[in-house]
């Protein structure tokens, strides 16, 4: 067997490890005459003549649900939700949504996944499509006919099916534990069953809408609709949560109350004065119903 020395070693993965791909052109997708990616190009095929979903898609932060209230969602009202899950919606909204949170614990977000910020990989095959997440979870949509199952062992990620209709996927999926959330501490049950549409409107462009339906909670489905953006020239890096020993929580204290007794109002003029315009908006808890 041959040995290469150590310098030669250490030659090889200084220069291949730290650059990671970042600065890889994608290949095979149409460009401008500048040399960027063509977004608004029409959407890739596969041979059998499908809208080809493969690659890496953006998510903004801001369409994460992590600033849904009773308002938007669906237009679900209080009242069409178990007294028991207002409750513990409130409890987490005054706690700032982050103590409890499965994402802050280093655990799977589950269905919360579905309509999270951030960035993920879709790999699409004839029979199963692949959707690699930023914290090593990952999903397994079969689109080879079978059907969900009946009875599944609960899972953290779930058990997803999908078939197309048209230029449309459908993904029906089921089978999450109760240890997780949906949206911004929104319960669910076992019985959770989600479904959801995407449709490559082009290049650049993903439209996904997703319904949440566990009628143990939820007199009707809680729907969102967000728009995932292609990212070209670049990879897809790991983000794990307990990588440290030290990763902040031990830090987080106060409650969302904690906000009104240290809360400044400034008249609208001074804040003209400022540099740029600042939107903010309350996270968690429920709306009043109207």
């Amino acid at each position: 067997m041959k040995i290469l020395p150590v310098s030669a070693l250490i030659l090889v993965f200084g220069t291949v490890l730290p650059a990671q791909w970042l600065k890889d052109k994608t290949r095979g997708i149409p460009r401008t005459p500048d040399g960027k990616p063509n977004l608004t190009a029409p959407a890739p095929r596969t041979p059998d003549g499908k809208p080809d979903l493969t690659g890496i898609w953006e998510f903004p932060v801001d369409a994460a649900i992590g600033n849904i209230t009773m308002r938007n969602i669906g237009g679900l009202k209080p009242e069409e939700i178990q007294p028991w899950a207002r409750a513990l919606v409130q409890q987490r909204g005054e706690n700032l949504s982050s103590k409890d949170n499965p994402r802050f614990q280093c655990l799977p977000e589950g269905p919360g996944y579905v309509t999270d910020g951030g960035m993920r990989r879709i790999v699409q095959t004839p029979a199963m499509i692949l959707m690699l997440n930023e914290d090593l979870t990952f999903r397994q949509i079969f689109t080879d006919g079978r059907a969900l199952e009946s009875d599944p062992n609960p899972a953290w990620m779930g058990y997803s099916v999908g078939h197309w209709d048209g230029d449309t996927l459908v993904v029906e999926s089921n089978g999450y534990n109760a240890r997780t959330w949906i949206l911004d501490g929104y319960p669910h049950t076992e019985h959770l069953r989600i479904t959801e549409r995407y449709r490559r409107t082009d290049l650049g462009h993903l439209e996904v809408s997703v319904a949440f339906a566990d009628p143990s909670i939820y007199a009707r489905p809680l729907t969102v609709a967000i728009t995932g953006r292609f990212v070209a020239d670049t990879e897809l890096l790991e983000s794990v949560c307990n990588e440290t020993e030290d990763n902040g929580q031990q830090h987080w204290i106060g409650k969302l109350s904690d906000t009104k007794k240290t809360s400044v109002h400034l008249p609208a003029e001074t804040l003209a004065k400022s540099v740029g315009v600042y939107k903010g908006q309350y996270i968690g808890g429920l709306a009043p119903s109207k």
